[in-house]
């Protein structure tokens, strides 16, 4: 082969690994914009290139690493955004529970105490008011006892919730953790197709 002839190959072949980085480099982008598994095969295949040239070209190594990379960044920054709305969202439930069963108690410990108090008015009544007074203050005695049933109820409504809300919080926590956990051990396990 004349000197002149080799140049104009080795030109044309640096023409077309050129050419063939441009189409690797396209084809991670599309890959990554479309949220797409960026392995060596879907790159090769996507850029149109073999998965022989993805190794054996450095640059193209190069470029596949840095893409991996990223994408297992990108997943891990998910997966946690996804843990802490799952984690912010049971406790803001539970703390609400809470909450409203603290409410709950006290306003049953309020009416009680008010039951008390009038029960004590009654026994005083009946002892030197006429019965048309001690009609009105049983009635009222009456309507108040159905009220601290109606809280009784509420109350262990609440607590029943209460509970719910714990034990799915409990369930998300564990499954958060699992979850973390597998994508611990994907991060330590080496990527198939991928040269480290």
């Amino acid at each position: 082969m004349r000197p002149d002839a080799t140049e104009a190959a080795l030109a044309a072949r640096r023409r077309q690994t050129l050419r063939k980085l441009e189409q690797v480099e396209t084809a991670i982008r599309q890959l990554h914009r479309e949220r797409g598994r960026l392995t060596v095969r879907a790159i090769a295949e996507r850029a149109g290139v073999s998965v022989t040239f993805c190794y054996e070209n450095t640059d193209a190594r190069a470029l596949v690493r840095n893409a991996a990379v990223s994408s297992h960044s990108r997943h891990d920054r998910d997966g946690q955004a996804v843990h802490e709305r799952i984690e912010a969202s049971w406790r803001e439930r539970a703390l609400n529970a809470e909450e409203e069963l603290a409410r709950t108690q006290k306003e049953v410990l309020t009416q009680r105490q008010r039951i008390g108090e009038l029960m004590g008015q009654i026994r005083d009544f009946d002892q030197m008011v006429p019965g048309e007074s001690v009609q009105q203050l049983v009635t009222e005695n009456s309507t108040l006892k159905h009220r601290v049933h109606q809280l009784t109820q509420e109350h262990r409504r609440l607590q029943e919730r209460l509970e719910g809300a714990r034990s799915n919080l409990r369930f998300a926590d564990k499954r958060i953790s699992d979850l973390e956990s597998q994508l611990l051990d994907r991060q330590s396990q080496p990527q198939p197709g991928v040269d480290h």
